[in-house]
């Protein structure tokens, strides 16, 4: 699955919140980019971000001169930055559920940028959606655990983590879903058979309590 360092653009330009709108705008049109970082002033400052809808939004649409309105007035800070490690459909949702159309990518220093654009453009969501993907993994872990369970037995640590991977990719799968939880899960029915797995594991929770 893709990363968001995966279609990032790495072509970035940064900006001081001091600079003027107007030097935005130049700087904007020159490189032909949609939004600038607003530059972090010591190693303890965070990022900002400036956009053609901010300065449209707050200085075109109001009459203001843009040579004498700042970055700083405008701009979003801090902004929210993206881990290059993050996957691309939980940058989607990120996206989503905040507004935001663009962020910088960060992992301890500015190396690249990230859009709508990029995740319609260079994302593979067509050809490998996230869902039946893990619809397919899903499958192959249960047939997996009970392949394990068989040759160590229900209460082998070998087992129990093996079932663990299984209730984590069928949350996965029902967060992406957006659906309810099954009545039963694999592991539940794997229980009713297999008792004694569900006293080793709750053994196992007392002892890091």
């Amino acid at each position: 699955m893709l990363k968001a360092s995966d279609i990032m653009t790495q072509d970035v330009a940064t900006i001081k919140g001091s600079a003027t709108v107007a030097e935005a705008v130049k700087l904007m049109k020159f490189k032909n980019f949609r939004a600038l970082i607003v530059d972090t002033r010591n190693e303890e400052d965070a990022y900002g971000i400036i956009t053609q809808a901010d300065i449209v939004y707050k200085v075109v649409a109001y009459g203001k001169d843009p040579e004498k309105v700042r970055v700083y007035e405008i701009m979003t800070k801090p902004c929210i930055v993206i881990n290059p490690d993050l996957g691309v459909e939980y940058v989607a949702r990120l996206f989503a559920n905040t507004g935001i159309h663009i962020a910088p990518i960060i992992k301890g220093e500015l190396i690249g940028i990230i859009s709508v654009s990029d995740i319609l453009n260079k994302g593979d969501f067509v050809e490998n959606p996230k869902v039946p993907l893990l619809q397919r993994e899903l499958v192959k872990a249960i047939v997996e655990a009970k392949s394990v369970c068989a040759a160590h037995g229900a209460e082998s640590q070998e087992c129990i983590d093996a079932w663990a991977l299984v209730e984590d990719l069928e949350a996965e799968a029902a967060y992406q879903e957006g659906a309810p939880s099954p009545e039963k899960t694999a592991f539940q029915i794997f229980c009713e058979e297999n008792p004694e797995i569900l006293q080793v594991r709750h053994h196992q929770v007392l002892a890091t309590v």
